[in-house]
């Protein structure tokens, strides 16, 4: 759907759109769209001619960097680099700066010549302690692919922005592709924000309640279960170290299969997936392992993971929407039982497989009873999670529909949620115990304590897509409105009104061209009537000289711009005599909606270079967000400004040449067509991680246009609230 609303507002012809207006949307994994996948930006891109050799050298240097640490008390810091786990940043200190320049060859990494080379080395650090393979990515037949945090499946076709896809292609020895610029993007958040009335179902909502109120106006009813649940969640069972708690998971997870129960293990990696993996290969027990590596038979062993003493290892993949029935799903082992007889289940004849479905029933209905008897499901996790959603989804995979089940988190003090924000309290708590090594504690307080380090970085991440929601907001309000001034263009099949007419674009430019150079506030031998006349020659196509016999010196400025655009019109006029009302019609909509894709292109790059540097100007005692919507507003407006300019330029230059008018229809509509089918070639549909941006060598050193006030054009109402013209009240003499 957000795909659709970005290419219906980069087509041509209103024929063509896909998309009608945003009523109502209901959500599926509601929570999953709307708190998960919110800052998720839908991108659709072109490769721009980026260099990628830069990031094989920055990757060259890293491995020869040290990790450091930072004294809180004399802020003396050491190593080449600083690691902040809980804010997920890594920084270069000032011995790594010097480290790197030395093994660069350069005197001076942040000069402006270097600025590039310094972004590729502050991302190949990122991508050397922050991003590891097997939990963030993979690596697959030449190609990193990002592996989702929440639900542990791979992300085909989506690249993180800003180079960092980049340096982890480097790390990793791949080929790097180039990265891309944007053409259009939204967020999930954004996009389901423009429906009228949104709504949605999950699962797992209460504890985000406050989030979709504050956010998206949604209140979060729960709605109570078909079957009473009688599923027993265990308090978590924790050790001190990795290796106790892996032997202690392999010791249950072989006690359970002897005694016929099933198990889901959940892990939070396909690292860690396979670590179980290898340990139950080595003791004998069989298994199944569904992650991200194996994701095509992800039905199969969903479908089998309730047999009797069924090993399933699996990562977020089956903790959302997946229904594990004991005693196994018939259909399944019925398919099973031909492929045996080496029948294609897809060719077999309906006899053969209803004979073999009710032999599959039989198994089922019994190993149904055993495995109920064992005590249904167990859900057997290995790590909790910074969300408590996402807990509670592995959770619910027991217990399902009145029936028996049980839960269990094991977990070490060394786990990542643990170390990074809760370790301290808990490990004070279990030497006040007096634990032991090898002994486990469990205990309903420190299952709180971890409740309450999961609520805190909840709390964070909440606070974090607020503030960043803000920013979002002022790109929102300005993508509306060029898309709306888009889809204007494209459906109404008239233009003219909107070019010259007495209040179009075109009268528009003239009157501020016009107030720019000849000035009627000040004496005419003051005047730039060279640069007045070369600017209308430019744009208009008339000499005011020649074309429309304009005296400098003996009209007044509001004389010499009526006697251009008399002339003008008349010239346009004499182009829609000879091409025809229809084809000029759509020459206009092809030119306009060409130009405003262009410049909208460049708007979004240099939006994106505004959004990385705007933090700088706190140092100033200024709001970023004050001074982000500021800029924004006046780079919007100098892009609304070189539409017009452009949009003009265009149309009073067109070439005529006479033919057919039917054929010349026929012309356009190909022109069209054949666009479209270069954009659909040249584009790669990205889903970036990240709104940091697309980068290009190019790019990077465009700064965009600042103004230190809001401009007003000559016509406008005076800013201070005169009622005048600006021209004729604080615009007079300037």
């Amino acid at each position: 759907f957000g795909f659709d609303y970005l290419r219906d507002n980069m087509k041509f012809d209103p024929e063509t759109l896909v998309q009608r207006d945003h009523y109502y949307a209901i959500i599926d994994e509601v929570d999953s769209i709307l708190i998960d996948e919110a800052r998720t930006p839908l991108i659709i891109s072109g490769a721009s001619d980026e260099a990628t050799d830069k990031y094989y050298t920055a990757n060259q240097i890293i491995p020869q960097f040290e990790r450091g640490h930072k004294d809180e008390e004399t802020k003396i810091t050491t190593g080449d680099y600083l690691l902040d786990e809980k804010n997920h940043s890594s920084v270069l200190t000032e011995k790594g700066v010097e480290k790197a320049e030395r093994l660069l060859g350069v005197s001076n990494l942040y000069d402006p010549a270097n600025m590039e080379l310094l972004h590729c080395v502050e991302q190949a650090l990122k991508a050397h302690t922050l991003y590891k393979n097997d939990h963030h990515y993979v690596v697959q037949e030449g190609e990193v692919i990002i592996v989702d945090d929440f639900t542990g499946r791979l992300m085909q076709g989506r690249r993180w922005s800003d180079g960092l896809h980049q340096a982890v292609e480097a790390k990793e020895g791949v080929k790097i592709e180039r990265e891309n610029q944007t053409l259009a993007t939204i967020t999930l958040q954004n996009y389901f924000r423009m429906y009228e009335k949104l709504s949605g179902m999950t699962g797992t909502a209460e504890t985000e309640a406050e989030e979709f109120g504050t956010t998206y106006g949604l209140d979060v009813i729960i709605v109570p279960t078909n079957r009473p649940m009688i599923r027993k969640d265990n308090s978590d069972v924790i050790y001190r170290t990795l290796p106790e708690k892996w032997n202690a998971i392999t010791d249950e997870i072989k006690q359970l299969h002897e005694k016929g129960q099933p198990v889901l293990v959940g892990t939070v990696s396909v690292e860690n997936s396979e670590l179980v993996a290898e340990r139950l290969k080595k003791i004998g027990v069989p298994h199944n392992v569904l992650n991200a590596k194996y994701h095509e038979r992800e039905a199969e062993i969903v479908a089998q993971a309730g047999r009797k003493g069924a090993v399933t290892i699996a990562t977020n993949m089956a903790g959302r929407g997946t229904d594990i029935i004991l005693g196994g799903n018939p259909e399944f082992l019925a398919n099973d039982f031909l492929k045996k007889r080496e029948i294609n289940p897809d060719e077999a004849a309906p006899e053969e497989f209803k004979e073999e479905l009710q032999k599959a029933k039989r198994i089922v209905d019994a190993e149904h009873k055993e495995v109920v008897t064992a005590g249904g499901l167990k859900i057997l996790a290995t790590e909790r999670h910074e969300s408590r959603r996402i807990d509670n989804q592995l959770r619910g995979r027991a217990g399902r529909q009145g029936d028996p089940g049980a839960t269990s988190f094991v977990l070490s003090l060394e786990d990542d949620l643990m170390r990074i924000f809760a370790g301290d309290k808990v490990r004070s708590m279990m030497e006040w115990l007096g634990m032991e090594e090898g002994i486990a504690i469990e205990s309903k307080t420190v299952s709180k304590q971890i409740e309450r380090a999961q609520k805190a970085v909840e709390a964070r991440n909440f606070e974090t897509r607020k503030h960043v929601l803000k920013y979002d907001d002022v790109m929102n309000k300005q993508r509306s409105t060029i898309y709306g001034l888009r889809r204007q263009l494209m459906m109404e099949a008239e233009h003219r009104e909107y070019l010259i007419g007495e209040t179009g674009v075109a009268r528009d430019l003239l009157a501020d061209l016009t107030y720019q150079y000849l000035n009627p506030q000040v004496a005419p031998d003051v005047w730039d009537i060279e640069t007045y006349a070369a600017e209308i020659q430019s744009i208009y196509a008339v000499d005011p000289a020649v074309d429309a016999e304009v005296d400098f010196n003996k009209l007044t400025a509001q004389e010499i711009e009526d006697a251009v655009w008399k002339r003008a019109i008349e010239k346009y006029d004499e182009k829609e005599k000879a091409v025809g009302s229809e084809s000029l019609r759509a020459y206009e909509r092809y030119i306009m909606l060409n130009i405003i894709d262009s410049q909208w292109k460049d708007h979004l790059l240099s939006i994106d270079h505004l959004k990385q540097g705007i933090g700088l100007v706190g140092y100033g005692q200024k709001d970023p967000l004050v001074e982000y919507k500021k800029q924004s507003f006046d780079m919007f407006q100098d892009m609304l400004d070189r539409i017009d300019t452009h949009t003009t330029r265009a149309l009073f230059n067109l070439e005529v040449v006479v033919k057919d008018e039917q054929e010349e229809i026929e012309r356009l509509e190909r022109l069209e067509r054949q666009r479209a089918r270069r954009q659909a070639a040249g584009m790669a549909f990205t889903g970036a991680m990240s709104t940091a941006g697309v980068a290009g060598e190019e790019a990077r050193k465009h700064t965009p246009f600042v103004r230190d006030q809001p401009k007003v054009k000559p016509n406008e109402a005076c800013f201070c609230g005169s009622g005048k013209k600006y021209k004729k009240c604080h615009g007079a003499g300037i």
